[in-house]
């Protein structure tokens, strides 16, 4: 593995492998006369299954790796690619024995399986050492609590793993036959120090040999040659985690510019060129997740379109677009809800979820998918702004622009009411920030594009942006019956701590 390549970069032309947990992309890139070309080559949703055995809910890696093999198949016939690199959402993984065969199953973070697991871990080694070590928010779902719930649940799973791999790596391994743990990825664990190392401590707290881990690489590390589907392609690891490549390809120009990474989830910070782990940041429950260049990502994961997402399913919503305008047209700001309460992480009826919450916290309750849809757009805004508020407290000055990218940057709606909450101008765009992240580093590590700072100025000149700027405000009502939502989060989350 090598970090640079010395392919000639004219007409260098990548194919970044974009995968989330709802949708899985194919898109190739190369630069022509200082501007990026970007062709969609494919697209499918991202296959999940349950596990026939322990009846979890799990990623069929299997079909996943079908769908990759047939379209690369039909996009290699076409023509060159210099390399592929694959980037997927974080913490998921796979175990490979001796062998290098699949141990257990590949479980999906929204599985039940951790319920409880980061309260009793906690015995163990407490919150403050954790973060101190990690710099990682607390969330249920991380890597650290899956693996912890392993050990306890399927012993025979770990007894058996030779090799722990994230997704991505797994993905990689499979299409060049190198066994890896790239950094950005690697964060997303909670279990990855702030050195870039993994951590021994939290190792051992869970039960965990240390020979199941790799030295974790660079993004932008070349891995080897292509087999199979792959064949006669490098293999490049980007940053893995779609939300380090997405941070990658949104176009900062200053350090005084937010980003929200908008999809499945809203993932809103700052980008930092060291971690900000403080006292405040533990409590405010901020991330520091490894980025290109070893930047850090200071971010809260916030609940994105899924919500959105389940509504759409439960009501057989197919036109999304007349769903925004509909909810456009609903009133404002009539009832609100804490997005990131763990009732609205993977409920039976995100439908009835909503309705309960917003009865049982004394607000009208939504009905039809577009008062539904509305009550999901105004409390996300609301999430923003609170974040915004954090981050100018972390770093003790003023925001003056949030970048939205991604899926969730068409959403005009939000967009505008992320600026109104906000009080800042919002820029959206571009859509395609994660493959264009995963692409840079292809091209970087090739030699195309000589660093990120460089990569962020090509794609600001290849793309037109648009921006939103504060046209009304949030009524205090709204803001106040926010704030107390999330105070009793946090009352009883401390009650069940201590």
């Amino acid at each position: 593995m090598s970090p640079t390549g010395n392919l000639n970069p004219k007409g260098t032309k990548c194919l970044a492998i974009d995968l989330g947990a709802g949708s899985g992309r194919l898109v190739s890139g190369q630069v022509r006369d200082g501007r990026w070309i970007l062709t969609e080559e494919a697209r499918f949703r991202t296959p999940a299954k349950i596990d026939a055995n322990g009846g979890y809910q799990c990623w069929d890696t299997d079909e996943i790796l079908r769908e990759l093999g047939k379209q690369l198949g039909r996009i290699l016939a076409r023509g060159e690619l210099a390399s592929l690199g694959v980037d997927s959402w974080g913490v998921d993984y796979v175990l490979l024995d001796e062998e290098l065969r699949e141990v257990g199953a590949p479980v999906c973070y929204r599985d039940k399986r951790t319920a409880g697991v980061m309260e009793r871990l906690a015995q163990r080694i407490p919150r403050k050492e954790i973060y101190r070590r990690t710099g990682i928010q607390f969330l249920t779902f991380n890597t650290l609590y899956q693996l912890a719930a392993c050990v306890e649940q399927e012993p025979d799973w770990i007894n058996a793993a030779a090799h722990f791999l994230m997704i991505p790596d797994y993905l990689h391994f499979k299409l060049c036959g190198v066994l890896s743990n790239e950094y950005t990825n690697a964060t997303t664990t909670q279990m990855c120090g702030l050195n870039g190392e993994w951590d021994p401590v939290l190792m051992d707290a869970i039960g965990l040999r240390r020979s199941l881990m790799r030295k974790p690489i660079p993004a932008g590390t070349i891995l080897g040659g292509g087999t199979g589907a792959a064949s006669g392609v490098q293999v490049i690891a980007p940053a893995t985690h779609d939300t380090g490549s997405a941070v990658a390809g949104t176009p900062l120009e200053s350090p005084d510019e937010a980003y929200i990474s908008s999809g499945t989830w809203s993932l809103m910070g700052i980008e930092s060129k060291f971690p900000i782990a403080s006292a405040e940041a533990l409590q405010m429950n901020f991330t520091n997740e490894g980025g290109l260049e070893g930047r850090f990502r200071v971010l809260k994961n916030i609940m994105g379109m899924w919500p959105i997402q389940r509504i759409c399913e439960e009501h057989q919503v197919s036109d999304l677009a007349a769903l925004v305008t509909e909810a456009g047209e609903a009133r404002a700001w009539r009832s609100v809800i804490d997005v990131n309460d763990p009732e609205f992480l993977n409920p039976d009826s995100m439908t009835e979820s909503v309705r309960a919450y917003c009865r049982e916290s004394g607000q009208p309750v939504p009905e039809s998918p577009a008062e539904l849809a509305r009550c999901v757009y105004d409390s996300l805004a609301l999430s923003y702004r609170k974040v915004k508020e954090e981050l100018e407290a972390l770093r003790d000055r003023k925001l003056r622009t949030i970048r939205i990218v991604g899926g969730g940057c068409q959403n005009r709606l939000l967009n505008q009411l992320c600026a109104d909450a906000c009080g800042l101008p919002v820029i959206a765009g571009p859509v395609e920030a994660s493959a264009l992240g995963n692409l840079s580093a292809q091209m970087m590590a090739l030699g195309a594009i000589g660093s990120l700072d460089e990569a962020r100025t090509l794609i600001r000149a290849s793309l037109e942006m648009q921006e939103f700027r504060p046209s009304s405000s949030v009524p205090n009502r709204a803001i106040e019956c926010f704030e107390e939502l999330l105070a009793g989060k946090q009352m009883k989350e401390s009650h069940a701590r201590n």
